[in-house]
């Protein structure tokens, strides 16, 4: 038996690859299917099950297009009614792979058709659990996301879940391993760890929500306490992984289509494209084809494509480094977005070589930061999530997180100068680009972020654990 995670930091998002006696189960594959066809070809594995613990709601699974390529067999767990041709397990139905077995544990509360994947090894021991966004390390799974489906609150849903982790995931034995759907940064959940893999034992011991005590109503209220809204493009992904979706291989075909400087402007003038650019900060702000949106590659590129690009039929207009076209795109097939209409040929550089206008934004460090506001005291505005600026922040800063900057651009004046900064540079870049494209001027960019500038003199509030808040 062997059990392999495959880790997208990006998405945050945790894939596994099962094999046992020539015999292999994915659980909750990736949009791209390659890496999961290639390990099973080196290890001479038929690819048997492809197990999904819920209709996801941050990814597009690669379950179909797997299933298609491998001749496999899709299966959710109790209650899911997809849309395509799959196996609904019933509760506690064993599916025998090899020398080894997985048992289906239904696990309603992060929505209703949420099911964990029990791994029993030879001997019929239990080994390890797949929860999906049931379980996390450190968290459980919000319970706001399938209010809708479910026709319920989230106070019901988050009571629903209360029982399925105390009847069918904490009665596990404390040796039995966890591995869960996400990590940090997901926004599946509010509290994640940074780690990928634990057990039962540390989990009850550990997460604030599986505490021995806990009663039905303080679970419900410390698990909805505090949620922020989901990004937009979440139920668009639901659907899609409910009903089905075209072929991943069409959509990067379709997508990978090069336009020279001319081209792309009668492209942009004829449809309602957004212009994505995906180059690091560093380079962008030096030299911007007007409207641009930047959204670096090198972070969480697809989470925030989906926050402030909420629509996955947006038609997208794409800038890259050249060679990186293709990750590009798979990047954002893997969320959903299957509409680019094309990207520029040779990349800026190509624009600015053919004499096209561009634009920049200015950008200067922490120090030079430090003494500009010293002489001037303009507004600070602080893009971070309001759990890091409440754990500390510049006393003179107000805070306008970057995940609902369309909603407050009433807070960026237009009349006076003012500075913006995140944690490390990569989300104020996005936030500048933004208000760039919509006719802000009046702004400065602070390089490196709070990182670089808790390092100055500037006043700052005392730190606040934001395990405490």
């Amino acid at each position: 038996m062997k059990v392999e995670q495959i880790y997208t930091g990006c998405l945050a998002h945790g894939a596994y690859y099962i094999t046992s006696n020539g015999e292999a189960a994915i659980v909750d594959p990736l949009r791209e299917i390659q890496p999961y066809l290639d390990r099973a070809e080196k290890d001479g594995v038929k690819i048997k099950y492809i197990l999904e613990t819920h209709f996801h709601a941050d990814f597009v699974s690669g379950h179909l297009d797997l299933a298609k390529a491998t001749g496999a067999q899709i299966v959710f767990g109790p209650t899911a009614k997809p849309e395509f041709d799959a196996f609904v397990a019933t509760d506690n139905e064993v599916l025998p792979l090899g020398d080894v077995s997985i048992k289906v544990l239904h696990t309603p509360g992060h929505t209703m058709e949420s099911s964990c994947f029990l791994l029993q090894d030879e001997n019929g021991v239990d080994y390890a659990v797949f929860t999906g966004d049931t379980l996390f390390i450190g968290d459980v799974g919000r319970p706001d996301l399938a209010q809708k489906a479910a026709q319920m609150t989230m106070e019901e849903l988050a009571a629903t879940l209360y029982h399925s982790l105390r009847n069918k995931v904490m009665t596990l034995n404390d040796e039995v391993i966890v591995y869960p759907g996400h990590g940090a940064g997901s926004a599946c959940g509010k509290n994640m760890s940074k780690e990928t893999v634990s057990t039962i034992g540390e989990q009850k011991a550990n997460n604030y929500a599986l505490r021995a005590n806990m009663t039905e109503q303080e679970f419900v209220n410390e698990v909805t306490d505090g949620l922020l809204p989901p990004p937009g493009y979440f139920p668009q992904n639901a659907a899609l992984n409910k009903k089905g979706y075209e072929s991943v291989t069409v959509v990067l075909d379709r997508g990978n289509k090069k336009l020279s400087p001319t081209e792309f402007e009668l492209v942009y003038a004829e449809t309602e494209a957004v212009i994505l650019d995906t180059r690091d900060a560093a380079e962008f702000h030096k030299g911007i084809v007007p409207g641009s949106i930047n959204i670096g590659l090198d972070g969480q590129f697809a989470p925030w494509l989906g926050a402030l690009i909420p629509n996955v039929t947006q038609q997208i207009l794409l800038i890259t480094n050249d060679g990186k076209e293709e990750e590009t795109l798979i990047r954002m097939a893997r969320i959903g977005y299957d509409n680019v209409v094309g990207i520029l040929k040779g990349g800026f550089d190509t624009w600015k070589k053919d004499g096209r206008p561009y634009e920049t934004i200015r950008r200067i460090d922490a120090l030079t930061f430090e003494q500009e506001w010293k002489n001037n005291q303009d507004k600070i505005i602080d893009l971070r999530r309001s759990s890091e600026f409440d754990a500390e922040h510049l006393v003179a800063a107000e805070n306008v997180p970057l995940d609902f900057i369309n909603d407050h651009l009433a807070s960026f004046p237009k009349d006076k100068h003012f500075f913006i900064h995140c944690a490390g540079g990569y989300r104020s870049m996005i936030g500048a680009s933004i208000l760039k494209s919509r006719g802000w001027n009046n702004f400065t960019d602070v390089e490196g972020g709070f990182a670089a500038i808790a390092k100055t003199n500037m006043e700052k509030t005392n730190y606040v654990c934001p395990s405490a808040l």
